[in-house]
């Protein structure tokens, strides 16, 4: 699915510190201390626009780092049949028809990310076939373009769409994990699989999932 915003084919188809006071008493003498609490985890880190798979005529846009699910990737990638997860996500957008965008979702454990990250590969591995199932007038292609050796590891896939009309859209898809946390990151355009920046966008894929921590 492609992000930007013509019509096409695509379209058819997401501390604050407590206030209260204290009242100070002093600790009995024998009082055991108190045992520290666990140091919160760092939130997880979102490319920055530079990162992006360069354009040949415009430069790219970052929006801010939003708290909900982004509907670019509802097409391919969506939460249903997920159990519930604190999602964030960042956009990117061009001048002219490129846009982007990168979900992060934190997991309770390494075992539960691993799963979902798995997955969310499956849906986009499957996707094409159900654009066709769903949409008798739009052919689409999906093309595997391998594994990347970045943390617990990240594929990148393909995605071609064009439509009885003759609206043509081309995108690259990635899932990454490192460690609990797991990171999609989708790119899109008019056009084919000519027009698709493979090597680039390994690079952005590569630099998402280190990026995190």
């Amino acid at each position: 699915m492609s992000l930007h915003r013509p019509a096409s084919a695509l379209r058819a188809l997401t501390v604050a510190a407590l206030a209260a006071g204290a009242v100070l008493t002093a600790p009995a003498a024998d009082a055991a201390p108190k045992e520290a609490a666990p140091a919160l985890s760092a939130t997880p880190a979102f490319l920055s626009a530079s990162q992006l798979p360069p354009h040949p005529t415009s430069s790219w846009t970052a929006g801010p780092v939003t708290d909900s699910f982004p509907d670019e990737l509802g097409l391919c990638v969506s939460t249903e049949g997920v159990p519930g997860h604190d999602y964030r996500h960042r956009r990117f957008w061009t001048d002219l028809d490129a846009g982007a965008v990168q979900l992060t979702v934190v997991a309770g454990t390494s075992a539960q990310a691993k799963a979902l990250a798995q997955h969310y590969d499956d849906l986009i591995r499957t996707c094409a076939d159900r654009i066709e199932e769903s949409s008798p007038d739009v052919e689409a292609e999906g093309r595997d373009y391998g594994t990347l050796p970045v943390e617990e590891g990240a594929r990148v896939r393909g995605l071609h769409t064009e439509t009885s009309w003759g609206a043509t859209d081309i995108a690259l898809l990635s899932v990454g994990r490192d460690g609990r946390t797991v990171t999609v990151v989708k790119w899109g355009q008019m056009g084919d699989f000519r027009d698709a920046p493979v090597a680039a966008f390994k690079k952005t894929t590569r630099t998402a999932v280190n990026k995190l921590y």
